[in-house]
Protein backbone atom coordinates (compact mmCIF):
# COMPACT_ATOMS: atom_id res chain seq x y z
CA UNK A 1 0.00 0.00 0.00
CA UNK A 2 1.49 3.34 -1.12
CA UNK A 3 0.60 6.57 0.17
CA UNK A 4 -0.23 8.36 -3.02
CA UNK A 5 2.34 11.46 -2.44
CA UNK A 6 5.33 11.86 -4.70
CA UNK A 7 8.08 10.01 -3.04
CA UNK A 8 9.64 13.87 -2.94
CA UNK A 9 6.20 15.39 -2.18
CA UNK A 10 6.93 19.23 -1.85
CA UNK A 11 10.55 19.50 -2.90
CA UNK A 12 11.70 20.55 -6.72
CA UNK A 13 11.90 17.25 -8.69
CA UNK A 14 10.63 15.49 -11.52
CA UNK A 15 7.16 16.13 -12.25
CA UNK A 16 4.22 13.49 -13.59
CA UNK A 17 4.23 15.83 -17.10
CA UNK A 18 7.97 14.71 -17.92
CA UNK A 19 7.41 11.19 -17.64
CA UNK A 20 3.75 10.91 -19.23
CA UNK A 21 4.79 10.93 -22.99
CA UNK A 22 7.34 7.73 -22.82
CA UNK A 23 5.67 5.10 -25.11
CA UNK A 24 8.07 2.32 -24.35
CA UNK A 25 9.10 1.97 -27.55
CA UNK A 26 12.81 0.89 -27.00
CA UNK A 27 14.31 2.92 -29.29
CA UNK A 28 16.72 4.59 -26.19
CA UNK A 29 17.53 0.97 -25.35
CA UNK A 30 20.07 0.54 -28.49
CA UNK A 31 22.10 3.62 -27.46
CA UNK A 32 22.04 3.76 -23.66
CA UNK A 33 26.05 2.39 -22.81
CA UNK A 34 24.71 0.99 -19.12
CA UNK A 35 21.93 -1.30 -20.93
CA UNK A 36 24.49 -2.65 -23.50
CA UNK A 37 27.05 -3.65 -20.73
CA UNK A 38 24.17 -5.16 -18.45
CA UNK A 39 21.20 -5.86 -20.53
CA UNK A 40 19.02 -4.88 -17.48
CA UNK A 41 15.63 -3.22 -17.93
CA UNK A 42 16.35 -0.94 -14.96
CA UNK A 43 19.68 0.03 -16.41
CA UNK A 44 18.37 1.53 -19.71
CA UNK A 45 16.84 4.51 -20.07
CA UNK A 46 12.68 3.33 -19.90
CA UNK A 47 13.29 1.34 -16.73
CA UNK A 48 14.86 4.56 -15.23
CA UNK A 49 11.86 7.02 -16.61
CA UNK A 50 9.37 4.05 -15.21
CA UNK A 51 11.40 4.07 -11.71
CA UNK A 52 10.82 7.86 -11.26
CA UNK A 53 7.24 7.67 -12.81
CA UNK A 54 6.65 4.97 -10.01
CA UNK A 55 8.45 7.42 -7.18
CA UNK A 56 6.09 10.33 -8.29
CA UNK A 57 2.81 8.01 -8.13
CA UNK A 58 4.14 7.20 -4.85
CA UNK A 59 4.36 3.71 -5.55
CA UNK A 60 8.37 3.63 -4.89
CA UNK A 61 10.19 4.72 -1.70
CA UNK A 62 14.11 6.61 -2.53
CA UNK A 63 15.43 3.30 -1.22
CA UNK A 64 18.93 2.66 -1.29
CA UNK A 65 18.57 0.64 -4.58
CA UNK A 66 16.30 3.40 -6.49
CA UNK A 67 19.05 5.38 -5.85
CA UNK A 68 21.50 3.38 -7.60
CA UNK A 69 19.54 3.36 -10.43
CA UNK A 70 19.56 7.23 -10.46
CA UNK A 71 23.08 7.36 -9.98
CA UNK A 72 24.18 4.34 -12.33
CA UNK A 73 23.22 6.84 -15.20
CA UNK A 74 26.09 8.55 -17.18
CA UNK A 75 24.23 11.42 -18.60
CA UNK A 76 25.87 11.23 -21.72
CA UNK A 77 22.27 12.33 -23.72
CA UNK A 78 22.31 9.33 -26.22
CA UNK A 79 19.12 8.34 -24.63
CA UNK A 80 17.19 12.42 -25.10
CA UNK A 81 18.55 12.21 -28.45
CA UNK A 82 16.87 9.14 -30.02
CA UNK A 83 13.85 9.53 -28.10
CA UNK A 84 10.51 10.13 -30.72
CA UNK A 85 8.42 11.80 -27.84
CA UNK A 86 10.73 14.03 -26.63
CA UNK A 87 11.53 11.95 -23.07
CA UNK A 88 14.45 13.31 -21.73
CA UNK A 89 15.98 10.36 -19.24
CA UNK A 90 19.07 11.81 -18.15
CA UNK A 91 17.47 15.08 -17.18
CA UNK A 92 14.96 13.40 -15.21
CA UNK A 93 17.83 11.06 -13.91
CA UNK A 94 19.43 14.03 -12.35
CA UNK A 95 16.54 15.83 -10.86
CA UNK A 96 15.89 13.19 -9.49
CA UNK A 97 19.47 12.97 -7.48
CA UNK A 98 18.65 16.60 -6.12
CA UNK A 99 14.87 15.29 -4.52
CA UNK A 100 16.68 12.64 -3.58
CA UNK A 101 19.06 15.12 -1.39
CA UNK A 102 16.54 17.51 -0.54
CA UNK A 103 14.13 14.45 1.04
CA UNK A 104 16.70 12.53 2.48
CA UNK A 105 20.31 14.95 2.84
CA UNK A 106 23.55 12.51 2.93
CA UNK A 107 26.17 12.39 5.37
CA UNK A 108 29.61 14.10 5.63
CA UNK A 109 31.57 13.06 3.01
CA UNK A 110 29.48 14.25 0.22
CA UNK A 111 28.39 17.36 1.57
CA UNK A 112 32.32 17.59 1.91
CA UNK A 113 33.18 17.43 -1.01
CA UNK A 114 30.45 19.60 -2.71
CA UNK A 115 29.97 22.35 -0.53
CA UNK A 116 33.22 22.19 1.27
CA UNK A 117 35.82 21.70 -1.84
CA UNK A 118 34.45 21.60 -4.98
CA UNK A 119 33.72 25.99 -4.77
CA UNK A 120 37.76 26.44 -2.97
CA UNK A 121 40.02 25.75 -6.05
CA UNK A 122 43.05 26.59 -3.94
CA UNK A 123 42.12 23.90 -1.61
CA UNK A 124 41.03 21.44 -4.48
CA UNK A 125 44.81 22.11 -6.06
CA UNK A 126 46.08 21.52 -2.11
CA UNK A 127 44.43 17.99 -1.92
CA UNK A 128 45.74 16.78 -4.94
CA UNK A 129 49.51 17.95 -3.97
CA UNK A 130 50.21 14.39 -2.26
CA UNK A 131 49.34 12.66 -5.70
CA UNK A 132 51.04 15.37 -7.57
CA UNK A 133 53.95 14.37 -5.12
CA UNK A 134 53.85 10.83 -5.89
CA UNK A 135 53.96 11.11 -9.78
CA UNK A 136 56.88 13.99 -9.54
CA UNK A 137 59.05 12.29 -6.96
CA UNK A 138 59.71 9.62 -9.35
CA UNK A 139 57.92 7.44 -6.72
CA UNK A 140 54.96 6.22 -9.48
CA UNK A 141 57.58 5.17 -11.54
CA UNK A 142 59.62 3.11 -9.68
CA UNK A 143 56.22 1.62 -7.98
CA UNK A 144 55.39 0.73 -11.87
CA UNK A 145 58.67 -0.45 -12.69
CA UNK A 146 58.41 -3.11 -10.19
CA UNK A 147 55.03 -3.99 -10.75
CA UNK A 148 54.05 -3.00 -6.85
CA UNK A 149 50.78 -1.86 -8.12
CA UNK A 150 50.05 -5.38 -9.75
CA UNK A 151 48.99 -6.68 -6.34
CA UNK A 152 46.51 -3.69 -5.79
CA UNK A 153 42.68 -4.79 -6.46
CA UNK A 154 41.54 -4.14 -9.73
CA UNK A 155 40.01 -0.49 -9.21
CA UNK A 156 42.70 0.64 -7.13
CA UNK A 157 44.81 -0.21 -9.63
CA UNK A 158 42.54 1.52 -12.53
CA UNK A 159 42.56 4.25 -10.38
CA UNK A 160 45.90 4.64 -10.10
CA UNK A 161 46.72 4.21 -13.99
CA UNK A 162 43.51 6.74 -14.93
CA UNK A 163 45.90 10.06 -13.48
CA UNK A 164 47.84 11.48 -16.02
CA UNK A 165 51.20 11.15 -17.24
CA UNK A 166 52.71 14.27 -15.87
CA UNK A 167 51.02 16.07 -12.73
CA UNK A 168 51.68 19.41 -12.36
CA UNK A 169 53.14 20.68 -9.12
CA UNK A 170 51.76 24.07 -9.23
CA UNK A 171 48.17 24.63 -10.36
CA UNK A 172 47.41 25.95 -13.91
CA UNK A 173 46.21 29.19 -12.68
CA UNK A 174 49.51 29.69 -11.12
CA UNK A 175 51.73 29.13 -14.24
CA UNK A 176 49.48 31.30 -16.73
CA UNK A 177 49.57 34.70 -16.39
CA UNK A 178 46.77 37.10 -16.38
CA UNK A 179 46.73 38.26 -19.53
CA UNK A 180 48.02 37.20 -23.35
CA UNK A 181 47.90 39.22 -26.03
CA UNK A 182 47.45 38.34 -29.65
CA UNK A 183 49.91 37.68 -31.98
CA UNK A 184 49.91 39.20 -35.15
CA UNK A 185 46.55 41.19 -35.53
CA UNK A 186 44.06 41.41 -33.06
CA UNK A 187 41.36 40.06 -33.83
CA UNK A 188 39.51 39.26 -30.66
CA UNK A 189 39.22 40.14 -27.10
CA UNK A 190 38.40 36.66 -25.00
CA UNK A 191 38.34 35.22 -21.58
CA UNK A 192 39.52 31.90 -20.75
CA UNK A 193 37.00 29.49 -18.58
CA UNK A 194 40.00 27.81 -16.40
CA UNK A 195 37.67 24.63 -15.23
CA UNK A 196 38.50 22.37 -12.03
CA UNK A 197 40.05 19.52 -13.50
CA UNK A 198 42.44 21.35 -16.39
CA UNK A 199 43.25 23.18 -13.22
CA UNK A 200 44.55 20.72 -10.90
CA UNK A 201 45.72 18.02 -13.24
CA UNK A 202 45.87 19.04 -17.42
CA UNK A 203 48.21 22.26 -17.28
CA UNK A 204 49.34 21.38 -20.93
CA UNK A 205 46.08 21.42 -22.59
CA UNK A 206 45.00 24.52 -20.84
CA UNK A 207 48.44 26.15 -22.12
CA UNK A 208 47.90 25.04 -25.69
CA UNK A 209 44.22 26.10 -25.67
CA UNK A 210 45.36 29.88 -24.38
CA UNK A 211 48.38 29.61 -26.92
CA UNK A 212 46.22 28.90 -29.78
CA UNK A 213 44.02 31.70 -29.28
CA UNK A 214 46.82 34.08 -29.50
CA UNK A 215 48.53 32.72 -32.41
CA UNK A 216 44.53 32.81 -33.64
CA UNK A 217 44.95 36.69 -32.99
CA UNK A 218 43.20 37.01 -29.67
CA UNK A 219 43.90 39.02 -26.81
CA UNK A 220 42.77 36.47 -23.74
CA UNK A 221 42.41 36.88 -19.72
CA UNK A 222 42.51 34.69 -17.08
CA UNK A 223 40.68 35.36 -14.36
CA UNK A 224 41.80 33.16 -11.76
CA UNK A 225 38.84 33.78 -9.58
CA UNK A 226 36.24 31.75 -11.66
CA UNK A 227 34.96 28.67 -9.80
CA UNK A 228 33.38 25.49 -10.47
CA UNK A 229 31.66 25.56 -13.76
CA UNK A 230 28.89 23.24 -11.46
CA UNK A 231 28.48 20.13 -13.33
CA UNK A 232 29.52 18.00 -10.25
CA UNK A 233 27.31 19.43 -7.39
CA UNK A 234 24.06 18.93 -10.60
CA UNK A 235 25.56 15.46 -10.89
CA UNK A 236 25.34 14.77 -7.51
CA UNK A 237 22.28 16.53 -6.16
CA UNK A 238 23.42 20.23 -5.03
CA UNK A 239 21.87 22.00 -7.17
CA UNK A 240 21.21 25.30 -4.76
CA UNK A 241 25.60 25.10 -4.72
CA UNK A 242 25.30 25.11 -8.32
CA UNK A 243 23.62 28.01 -9.02
CA UNK A 244 25.56 29.62 -6.65
CA UNK A 245 29.04 28.84 -8.75
CA UNK A 246 27.18 30.28 -11.34
CA UNK A 247 26.05 33.31 -10.13
CA UNK A 248 29.61 33.77 -9.43
CA UNK A 249 30.74 33.07 -12.80
CA UNK A 250 28.25 35.47 -14.41
CA UNK A 251 29.28 38.17 -12.33
CA UNK A 252 32.59 37.70 -12.54
CA UNK A 253 32.90 36.87 -16.68
CA UNK A 254 30.24 39.27 -17.59
CA UNK A 255 31.99 42.37 -15.88
CA UNK A 256 35.06 41.63 -18.11
CA UNK A 257 33.38 42.77 -21.33
CA UNK A 258 35.13 40.56 -23.52
CA UNK A 259 33.73 39.23 -26.97
CA UNK A 260 33.57 35.51 -25.86
CA UNK A 261 34.09 33.18 -22.82
CA UNK A 262 36.30 30.27 -24.19
CA UNK A 263 36.55 26.67 -22.45
CA UNK A 264 37.92 23.75 -23.48
CA UNK A 265 36.13 21.08 -21.26
CA UNK A 266 33.11 19.63 -22.97
CA UNK A 267 31.26 19.20 -19.41
CA UNK A 268 31.91 22.91 -18.65
CA UNK A 269 30.67 24.39 -21.92
CA UNK A 270 27.88 22.71 -21.48
CA UNK A 271 26.96 23.54 -18.16
CA UNK A 272 28.17 27.20 -18.72
CA UNK A 273 25.62 26.96 -22.00
CA UNK A 274 22.97 25.60 -19.10
CA UNK A 275 23.22 28.77 -16.76
CA UNK A 276 20.09 29.83 -18.50
CA UNK A 277 18.02 27.00 -17.14
CA UNK A 278 19.46 26.59 -13.76
CA UNK A 279 18.43 30.22 -12.77
CA UNK A 280 15.42 30.84 -15.34
CA UNK A 281 13.25 31.48 -12.16
CA UNK A 282 16.09 33.50 -10.58
CA UNK A 283 14.63 37.60 -10.72
CA UNK A 284 18.14 38.78 -10.99
CA UNK A 285 19.78 36.50 -12.99
CA UNK A 286 17.61 34.96 -15.42
CA UNK A 287 18.11 37.62 -18.20
CA UNK A 288 22.22 38.05 -17.32
CA UNK A 289 22.33 34.35 -17.37
CA UNK A 290 21.17 34.51 -21.13
CA UNK A 291 23.68 37.37 -21.94
CA UNK A 292 26.61 34.91 -20.38
CA UNK A 293 25.53 31.93 -21.77
CA UNK A 294 25.12 33.61 -25.30
CA UNK A 295 28.99 34.58 -24.88
CA UNK A 296 30.38 30.80 -24.39
CA UNK A 297 32.03 29.20 -26.76
CA UNK A 298 34.03 25.56 -26.56
CA UNK A 299 37.64 26.43 -28.50
CA UNK A 300 36.70 24.34 -31.45
CA UNK A 301 33.57 26.30 -31.74
CA UNK A 302 35.50 29.85 -31.22
CA UNK A 303 38.29 28.86 -33.81
CA UNK A 304 35.84 28.01 -36.41
CA UNK A 305 33.80 30.76 -36.03
CA UNK A 306 36.75 32.71 -36.33
CA UNK A 307 38.94 31.19 -38.95
CA UNK A 308 41.51 29.05 -38.11
CA UNK A 309 44.79 30.79 -39.01
CA UNK A 310 46.82 27.94 -40.67
CA UNK A 311 50.23 27.29 -39.36
CA UNK A 312 53.16 26.66 -41.16
CA UNK A 313 54.10 23.44 -39.51
CA UNK A 314 52.30 19.97 -39.36
CA UNK A 315 52.18 17.22 -37.12
CA UNK A 316 51.89 14.58 -39.15
CA UNK A 317 50.73 11.82 -36.78
CA UNK A 318 47.74 8.97 -36.87
CA UNK A 319 45.27 10.44 -34.89
CA UNK A 320 41.73 9.36 -33.83
CA UNK A 321 39.25 11.39 -31.64
CA UNK A 322 36.53 10.52 -29.66
CA UNK A 323 33.78 12.67 -29.75
CA UNK A 324 32.91 13.74 -25.74
CA UNK A 325 28.95 13.39 -25.08
CA UNK A 326 28.96 16.89 -23.43
CA UNK A 327 30.01 18.39 -26.63
CA UNK A 328 28.93 16.38 -29.64
CA UNK A 329 25.04 16.08 -27.94
CA UNK A 330 25.06 18.46 -25.53
CA UNK A 331 26.44 21.49 -27.47
CA UNK A 332 25.92 19.79 -31.16
CA UNK A 333 29.58 20.29 -31.90
CA UNK A 334 30.76 17.59 -34.26
CA UNK A 335 32.43 18.78 -37.00
CA UNK A 336 34.76 21.72 -35.58
CA UNK A 337 37.16 19.93 -33.17
CA UNK A 338 37.67 17.57 -36.59
CA UNK A 339 38.39 21.45 -38.23
CA UNK A 340 41.03 21.53 -35.71
CA UNK A 341 42.59 18.44 -35.88
CA UNK A 342 43.03 18.88 -40.04
CA UNK A 343 44.41 22.50 -39.53
CA UNK A 344 46.98 20.90 -37.43
CA UNK A 345 48.12 18.69 -40.14
CA UNK A 346 47.14 15.34 -38.74
CA UNK A 347 46.26 12.00 -40.14
CA UNK A 348 43.05 12.01 -39.10
CA UNK A 349 41.18 8.08 -38.56
CA UNK A 350 37.78 7.90 -37.70
CA UNK A 351 36.57 5.17 -34.86
CA UNK A 352 33.59 3.42 -34.84
CA UNK A 353 30.95 4.63 -32.51
CA UNK A 354 33.29 7.84 -32.01
CA UNK A 355 30.37 9.16 -30.21
CA UNK A 356 29.76 6.26 -28.11
CA UNK A 357 30.24 7.56 -24.50
CA UNK A 358 33.89 5.86 -22.65
CA UNK A 359 32.35 5.29 -19.42
CA UNK A 360 34.03 8.19 -17.47
CA UNK A 361 31.01 10.31 -16.69
CA UNK A 362 32.85 12.02 -13.88
CA UNK A 363 33.43 9.81 -11.09
CA UNK A 364 31.87 6.55 -12.79
CA UNK A 365 34.95 4.62 -12.63
CA UNK A 366 34.59 5.22 -8.72
CA UNK A 367 30.82 4.67 -7.79
CA UNK A 368 30.16 1.46 -10.71
CA UNK A 369 33.52 0.64 -11.04
CA UNK A 370 32.61 -3.07 -13.64
CA UNK A 371 30.34 -0.95 -15.42
CA UNK A 372 32.72 1.95 -16.36
CA UNK A 373 35.61 -0.26 -17.27
CA UNK A 374 32.86 -2.72 -19.29
CA UNK A 375 31.73 0.45 -21.33
CA UNK A 376 35.56 1.54 -21.76
CA UNK A 377 37.24 -1.53 -22.88
CA UNK A 378 34.18 -1.70 -25.96
CA UNK A 379 35.68 2.17 -26.35
CA UNK A 380 38.89 0.35 -26.61
CA UNK A 381 38.40 -1.99 -28.91
CA UNK A 382 37.07 1.05 -31.74
CA UNK A 383 40.25 3.08 -30.82
CA UNK A 384 42.73 0.07 -31.12
CA UNK A 385 41.48 -0.92 -34.63
CA UNK A 386 42.39 2.73 -36.22
CA UNK A 387 46.22 2.12 -34.87
CA UNK A 388 46.25 5.17 -34.07
CA UNK A 389 49.59 7.02 -32.20
CA UNK A 390 47.02 9.68 -30.56
CA UNK A 391 43.98 9.94 -28.91
CA UNK A 392 42.84 13.36 -29.41
CA UNK A 393 39.36 14.40 -27.13
CA UNK A 394 37.91 17.50 -25.66
CA UNK A 395 37.09 16.64 -22.26
CA UNK A 396 39.42 16.09 -18.93
CA UNK A 397 37.37 13.60 -18.11
CA UNK A 398 37.22 11.50 -20.96
CA UNK A 399 41.21 11.80 -21.48
CA UNK A 400 42.12 10.57 -18.40
CA UNK A 401 39.49 7.38 -18.78
CA UNK A 402 40.93 6.84 -21.92
CA UNK A 403 44.29 7.32 -20.87
CA UNK A 404 43.49 4.44 -18.55
CA UNK A 405 42.19 2.58 -21.04
CA UNK A 406 45.89 2.99 -23.42
CA UNK A 407 47.37 1.55 -20.40
CA UNK A 408 45.32 -1.70 -19.68
CA UNK A 409 45.45 -2.48 -23.74
CA UNK A 410 49.53 -1.50 -23.53
CA UNK A 411 48.94 0.43 -26.31
CA UNK A 412 51.92 2.74 -28.33
CA UNK A 413 49.71 6.11 -28.16
CA UNK A 414 49.11 9.15 -25.84
CA UNK A 415 45.54 10.88 -25.38
CA UNK A 416 45.79 14.86 -25.73
CA UNK A 417 43.33 17.50 -26.28
CA UNK A 418 42.82 18.26 -29.73
CA UNK A 419 44.39 22.16 -28.82
CA UNK A 420 47.99 20.53 -27.93
CA UNK A 421 48.57 19.21 -31.91
CA UNK A 422 46.88 22.46 -33.02
CA UNK A 423 49.30 24.52 -30.78
CA UNK A 424 52.16 21.59 -31.54
CA UNK A 425 51.97 23.07 -35.35
CA UNK A 426 52.51 26.29 -34.86
CA UNK A 427 55.44 25.66 -32.60
CA UNK A 428 56.84 23.72 -35.46
CA UNK A 429 56.83 26.96 -37.37
CA UNK A 430 58.46 28.81 -35.14
CA UNK A 431 61.33 26.05 -34.71
CA UNK A 432 61.86 26.15 -38.72
CA UNK A 433 62.50 29.65 -38.68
Amino acid sequence: MHSGKSAWDGVEGPTEEQVAYCIRCGLCLSVCPTYKESLRETESPRGRVALVAKAIEGELELTRNFKDHMYRCLACLACTHICPVGIKPAELCLEARYAIEQVQPTPLLKPLLFRGIFPRTGLLELLTKPVALYDRSGVRKVVNALGVTGVLPSQLRDMERMLPNRLPWRGTRHQLPDRVLARGERRAHVAYFLGCVQGVMMAEGCKATVEVLAENGCDVVIPKQVKCCGMPMVGYGFKDEARQMARHNIDLLLGLNVEAIITDCATCGSSLKEYPEWLENDPEYAERAKQFAAKVRDISEFLVELGIRPPAGQVGARVTYHDPCHLCRAQGIRSQPREVLRAAGVDLIEMKESDTCCGSAGTQLITHYHTSVGILERKMDNVAATEAEIIASGCPGCQMQLNLGVKRRGLDARVVHPSQLLAQAYRKKKSDE
